[in-house]
């Protein structure tokens, strides 16, 4: 019993060893990417509504950046996760935040567990579609003034904005590519 646990303890600590492992070079290219892509956003934030109003940068898209310059390869960076999480995730929210009734609590709870759900069959499974379809319930004032605009702009500018600054800065290195490819 003793020695399955060990072997057990080498193999996963080999696993998660090995996929973090990334050449000093991609962490440059991680900064890169992510600084270039949230910046944009910033930028296309700062000239529509200015520095008061922060209605495109939206939490979601931070955690979108950690997965499509960070882990270029997983399958939930790929574009039709990227894109087709967020875009349900939205949907869902706004859905929820029109509709339903009654406390926050619900509405959040709601809103993210139903998005989830969505995502899992669409098969566009993104980790940040939750944090999208929450701000909708939670963000301010002006976000939920959007209604489905929402899904519009911030989240489709913003996850094209991503999208595209990734498959620039994901390509240029050459043992880097997105969308992944083996």
């Amino acid at each position: 019993m003793k020695k399955r646990i060990r072997r057990s303890y080498r193999v996963a600590k080999y696993v998660v060893y090995r996929q973090t492992i990334l050449e000093p070079i991609d962490h440059l290219w991680t900064f890169v990417g992510a600084f270039i892509g949230i910046g944009l956003i910033g930028l296309m934030n700062s000239s529509k509504f200015g520095d008061e109003l922060n209605i495109m940068l939206i939490g979601s898209f931070g955690a979108s950046a950690v997965l499509v310059f960070g882990a270029t390869n997983s399958p939930l960076a790929q574009p039709r996760n990227l894109v087709g999480g967020h875009l349900i995730a939205a949907f869902i929210g706004v859905t929820v935040q029109l509709l339903v009734p009654g406390d926050l609590w619900v509405k959040a709870s709601l809103a993210v567990s139903l998005a989830i759900v969505g995502m899992q069959i669409s098969k566009t499974m993104h980790p940040p579609g939750g944090a999208t379809a929450l701000i909708a319930n939670i963000g301010s004032d002006e976000i939920k003034e959007l209604t489905y605009y929402y899904i519009v702009s911030p989240v489709l500018s913003g996850v094209l904005t991503l999208y595209l600054t990734a498959i620039i800065v994901n390509n240029i290195p050459k043992d880097r590519n997105y969308p992944y490819r083996k």
